[in-house]
C-alpha cells in the first residue's frame, strides 16, 4: 500500500472547503467539498453533494441516466465552484463485471474518501411464488454486490486511514414484513455486514454508518425484475428525498453510527418486535389472513 499515492488531490474535507457558503451551510458542505465521493445513483443527494464541492463518482446501471444527471447538476451550478462528475456504469446483477468497474472508480482519482450506497431491488411476492433465481438476483443486487465493491476498496481506505462508509438500507433490515421474504432477507444480510465492518475497520480511522429508512417517496415504476401487486402508500410515512439527502450530509459530517428515519407507526413496530414478539407475529399473520396482500408500505 502507498498511501502517498492513492491521496490525489482530495483530502479531509473538514480541512477544504468555499467560503461562499453561509454559516448554517458549512456545517454540512464542509465535509464533502474537495472530497471523492462514490455514489450508488440518488439524484437529491448527488445534487448536495456536488453544490458542496464534491467530487462526485456516479454510479448506476443505466448510461443515458447517469449523463442526464451529470448535465443536470452542471447546468445547476457554478462551474467555478464545484467539480464535473464522473460516471462509472455499474450493474449489480452481473456481479462478474464488478471487479472491472472497482478498478475504473479507483482510477477517477486514485482514492475515495466517502462511499454511499442505496442500490435496491425490491420484490413483493408470497415466498412459494418466487423461484431460486428471483432470491440470487435480488442477492446479488442487495448484498452481494455492495460488499464486494467495498471489499474492493478497502484496502485503500485502510492505507490511508480515513474514510466513511455509508450504507441506505431499509428499515427491513431490521423489520421483516410479510411478501417480502427475500428482499428484508438481503436487507437483513447487508445490515449485519456493514454492523461487523463498523467494527473491524475502526483502529484504521474509518466511519461506517447506516441508515435505515421508510419507503421514499418517489413515483414507484415497476421493472421487469420487480414481482409485485398493487397497494396504496401512505404519504404519512414516508421519506422525501430531500430529506434523506439532507439526513446523509448530517451524517458524514457528525459520524453518526446508525439512523432510523421513520415516523411513529414504523417506530413503534420495531420496539413491538423487540419487547413483544408474538404480537408483533400475530398482527403480521392477521394482516396476511384479512387481506390478499398487506397494503403496507414496501420499506
Amino acid at each position: 500500500c502507498l498511501p502517498q499515492a492513492l491521496m490525489s488531490s482530495s483530502f479531509a474535507a473538514s480541512t477544504f472547503f468555499s467560503t461562499h457558503y453561509n454559516c448554517q451551510s458549512v456545517i454540512h458542505y464542509a465535509y464533502v467539498c474537495n472530497s471523492v465521493v462514490y455514489i450508488v445513483i440518488f439524484v437529491e443527494c448527488a445534487k448536495l453533494f456536488h453544490t458542496g464541492g464534491a467530487r462526485l463518482i456516479l454510479c448506476g446501471s443505466n448510461w443515458e441516466k447517469l449523463e442526464t444527471l451529470a448535465e443536470r447538476l452542471m447546468s445547476e451550478s457554478d462551474p467555478t465552484l464545484t467539480f464535473p462528475p464522473k460516471l462509472v456504469e455499474l450493474d449489480f446483477s452481473n456481479m462478474e463485471s464488478v471487479p472491472e468497474v472497482i478498478s475504473e472508480i479507483l482510477e477517477c482519482y486514485g482514492c475515495l474518501d466517502v462511499l454511499i450506497f442505496n442500490s435496491s431491488m425490491k420484490v413483493k411476492a408470497p415466498v412459494q411464488c418466487l423461484s431460486l433465481e428471483m432470491d440470487r438476483i435480488v442477492m446479488d443486487v442487495n448484498y452481494f454486490g455492495p460488499i464486494t465493491l467495498v471489499k474492493g476498496v478497502l484496502s485503500s481506505l485502510i492505507c490511508r486511514r480515513t474514510g466513511h462508509i455509508l450504507l441506505v438500507n431499509s428499515i427491513q433490515g431490521k423489520l421483516t414484513m410479510p411478501f417480502r421474504a427475500s428482499y428484508a432477507a438481503s436487507k437483513h444480510a447487508v445490515q449485519a455486514f456493514f454492523d461487523c465492518l463498523r467494527a473491524e475497520v475502526q483502529e484504521y480511522g474509518i466511519t461506517v454508518s447506516t441508515v435505515n429508512h421508510t419507503f421514499i417517496k418517489t413515483p414507484s415504476t415497476n421493472s421487469e425484475d420487480e414481482q409485485r401487486t398493487s397497494y396504496v402508500k401512505p404519504t404519512s410515512l414516508g421519506v422525501t428525498p430531500k430529506e434523506m439527502a439532507t439526513e446523509l450530509l448530517k451524517t458524514l459530517s457528525s459520524k453518526k453510527k446508525e439512523i432510523l428515519m421513520a415516523r411513529s407507526i414504523p417506530k413503534a413496530a420495531l420496539y413491538v418486535r423487540s419487547l413483544f414478539p408474538n404480537l408483533f407475529f400475530a398482527i403480521m399473520a392477521a394482516g396476511v389472513r384479512n387481506t390478499a396482500a398487506v397494503e403496507m408500505p414496501d420499506d
